[in-house]
């Protein structure tokens, strides 16, 4: 074989040897970093639904504390919020916000508190009823943060 043609032909085997690799290594770095921006995604719309429930019950609670539920649908909120949770959380935070729920709904039904005895409440170890639910959402998004 003529020495013309062996390097011309390695030349060409060259050139497709380092486009592929270059053409691999542009893909893979392109691969990541959608995967990054979906977790990116995914974290803001998950932290965006946790503060929303957080606050919806936050509200209720303070509401339960004094009254009595009147009128069913004043949960409603909190059930649509709880159904959007169950499409895209862990099982620990669907059972947290479950749990909440029910805190939320057994409050409605117990005894009113006065001011005083929100005030004892505020010093015991119960005073924060959300903290488990926002323990379970801090270690899933950390979780998650984890893939980013």
């Amino acid at each position: 074989m003529d020495t013309a043609l062996v390097g011309a032909m390695s030349a060409v085997v060259g050139s497709l040897v380092g486009g592929s690799a270059s053409v691999a290594t542009t893909w893979m770095a392109q691969k990541t970093l959608n995967r990054r921006e979906v977790l990116r995604e995914e974290l803001r719309k998950r932290e965006a639904l946790y503060g929303e429930f957080i606050g919806e019950c936050a509200k209720l609670f303070m509401d339960a504390f004094t009254h009595e539920l009147e009128k069913p649908e004043t949960l409603l909120p909190v059930f649509a919020l709880i159904n959007r949770i169950r499409l895209c959380s862990s099982r620990k935070v669907l059972a947290e916000a479950e749990r909440l729920l029910g805190r939320i709904t057994d409050q409605y039904f117990a005894n009113n508190m006065t001011v005083e005895d929100l005030r004892k409440l505020a010093h015991t170890e119960q005073a924060d009823p959300l903290s488990a639910f926002g323990e379970a959402c801090r270690a899933e998004l950390k979780a998650l943060r984890g893939g980013v």
